[in-house]
């Protein structure tokens, strides 16, 4: 309950709001002490916010995130302004759902910007044409380019890093299941997961033509006497020469972030992808969310909007 002195304080930093608004600045400055200039600032877009929801007719009980993203593209500012203007709304609505229940799903955890798919620390990927583009480049006339689809194909399909793929052997392939065993991963829990239809003709292709009659039980071998197994950063090597021969300025590892795309693309849940990608934890698969505004909110709301 807001008393006489929130009341006053109210009216001193500006033209009232809605009493919900109004709830809000005195949440800030009470509850998480706020400072002066700050809830000055959060009334100031609270204040444009609800001009937006008065003109096109929106209650807060109906409020979607497309009328959230049409209300911040109405803002004509520096992407920094921008996103301290996100900052600050989607408090609010934090405020709204955890406080107050008074919207139905969590705002704030959908609203993003263009800002965000710029930062380097989010996983980039390859799209359809130019997934075409890197298979449609590679030859296959010697051993070695054999060897080299091989790889790309399973960091493509299956997701592998190079030093998982730099680690198979023979034996961890069953081609009678179609079934390929990861054994060291990065979460020390090995899995066994089917091969696609291509990978395994692209591995049967290379073990029985290209690979060669070395004493290891390693699947990729140099190919030059005493034939020994590939080096996790070789792997990588190779995949990113062939992908830059293709006109793709990209790395080994873009082929493991477009498999985990393609996992949440056909529904896949973003714990299933964290099991099949070998994640530590939730957070670093939960990554993957941020690059596609549209699938990211799909997935944590389970519905199309």
């Amino acid at each position: 309950m807001i008393n006489k002195d929130s009341r006053r304080l109210i009216t001193k930093k500006g033209t009232p709001l809605p009493w919900i608004f109004e709830q809000y600045l005195v949440y800030q400055e009470q509850s998480l002490q706020a400072s002066y200039n700050h809830i000055r600032q959060v009334r100031r877009i609270l204040t444009d916010f609800h001009r937006y929801l008065s003109r096109e007719n929106i209650t807060l009980p109906n409020l979607s995130i497309e009328h959230v993203d049409n209300f911040m593209a109405g803002y004509n500012v520096s992407q920094s302004t921008r996103r301290i203007y996100r900052y600050f709304i989607k408090g609010f609505l934090k405020y709204l759902y955890h406080e107050k229940r008074l919207i139905r799903r969590d705002l704030a955890q959908v609203l993003v910007g263009p800002p965000i798919f710029a930062q380097s620390r989010l996983p980039r990927f390859l799209r359809p044409q130019q997934v075409r583009k890197l298979f449609e480049s590679l030859p296959l006339s010697t051993p070695t380019e054999i060897r080299t689809y091989t790889m790309i194909h399973l960091a493509y399909s299956l997701g592998l890093r190079p030093v998982e793929i730099s680690k198979l052997t023979l034996d961890d392939i069953s081609f009678s299941k179609g079934e390929i065993t990861i054994r060291e991963r990065k979460n020390n829990k090995p899995v066994t997961m089917p091969i696609p239809k291509e990978s395994v003709k692209a591995l049967a292709i290379y073990i029985g033509k290209g690979r060669p009659k070395g004493l290891s039980r390693h699947i990729f071998l140099l190919h030059h006497y005493p034939y020994r197994p590939v080096s996790a950063h070789m792997v990588g090597l190779t995949i990113s020469t062939a992908m830059k021969k293709a006109g793709l300025p990209s790395t080994a590892y873009w082929l493991r972030h477009t498999y985990a795309q393609n996992l949440l693309s056909i529904g896949r849940s973003i714990y299933e992808v964290k099991e099949m990608m070998g994640h530590h934890n939730i957070q670093s698969t939960k990554r993957y969310l941020h690059i596609n505004t549209e699938l990211m909110r799909k997935v944590i709301f389970d519905e199309e909007l």
